[in-house]
């Protein structure tokens, strides 16, 4: 499938895909020029076939005030997150710089896809230099019992997740933060995992996370693992019934697979589920390309005891 895609797939970042009718949209990270705030932002692309894609608007004009306010120095948004819920849609982002846990999650809503305008709700999540986590890349996810949840999480302590009020799609409160997946590394070191992702299947939550670096082009080494729990809480665990907790997880994507030698670094991925079938869509970086992030889609192949393979 990753052979055939085509058209505007160069410059995909951290993608978050939903199906809208006849359409699937696919939204990313912005690249702006020289990371320009003033820049339109989040960018949208559309296909009918989730072959050939077609960039078709943004979902806002520019980085938000209350953003710059908040993130000094900041130059555009990322890790957009996409859901359909209540009648709208949710999109959450993520402002930050890099290397830094002073960082936001925004909200931006719309009630229908390509026709109606987006309307930015502000900040929902935020973290500061003392916290031990990192309030960036956000994943949305309702439970089997209608319960909202937003996992997030870049380094840090890893990856966490809170619920969310049911109707505004903010945090509850009280504020109670759970611990879903963290690397295990000498104390002081960088602690390699962000980009949560979670869905539900046959009686199963999944999480899917990003281990190692990335945005290094051709030399990141990001790969991609998942883990499972029968609660949304955790503990999720790999194949082998080891913790992400501990810094395990079953690898689903990585870059000494067939296509190592051009695309580097798979990451920041998300599960789309449409017609019966399950795919992965995530980014990774095009050696041929001096290392520009591009869009990659697999079908997941399910075992009969629950496991994914990416058929790529």
């Amino acid at each position: 499938m990753n052979e055939r895609l085509s058209g505007d797939i160069t410059g995909v970042h951290d993608p978050a895909i939903i199906r809208a009718g006849y359409t699937y949209y696919l939204f990313s990270t912005t690249l702006a020029p020289q990371g320009d705030p003033g820049k339109p932002q989040i960018p949208i692309r559309i296909s009918r076939d989730l072959i050939h894609w077609k960039l078709s608007g943004h979902v806002l004009p520019s980085v938000p005030g209350w953003a710059k306010a908040a993130i000094p120095g900041i130059h555009d948004l990322w890790a957009p997150d996409i859901t359909y819920c209540n009648g709208r849609y949710w999109l959450y982002y993520a402002c930050s710089t890099g290397g830094s846990n002073r960082s936001t999650i925004g909200l931006a809503t719309t009630p229908m896809l390509g026709t109606a305008p987006w309307t930015d709700h502000g900040l929902v999540l935020q973290s500061r230099e003392p916290d031990d986590f990192n309030a960036i890349d956000p994943a949305h996810l309702i439970d089997r019992n209608g319960r909202r949840w937003l996992a997030f999480g870049s380094f840090w302590s890893g990856i966490k997740m809170v619920a969310l009020d049911r109707e505004t799609g903010r945090p509850e409160q009280p504020f109670v933060l759970h611990s879903l997946a963290e690397r295990l590394v000498p104390q002081g070191a960088p602690d390699p995992i962000e980009a949560p992702f979670l869905f539900e299947r046959g009686g199963w939550y999944y999480l899917v996370a990003s281990y190692d670096w990335c945005c290094k082009g051709a030399s990141s080494t990001y790969y991609t693992v998942i883990g499972r729990s029968r609660d949304v809480l955790g503990p999720y665990v790999g194949r082998d019934g080891k913790s992400m907790r501990q810094g395990y997880g079953t690898v689903l994507l990585r870059a000494d697979f067939r296509d190592r030698d051009r695309f580097r670094g798979p990451g920041h991925s998300a599960v789309l589920r449409d017609g019966g079938r399950d795919y992965i869509v995530y980014h990774a970086y095009d050696a041929a390309k001096n290392g520009m992030p591009t869009l990659r889609i697999a079908p997941l192949q399910w075992s009969s005891d629950g496991w994914p393979t990416a058929a790529m």
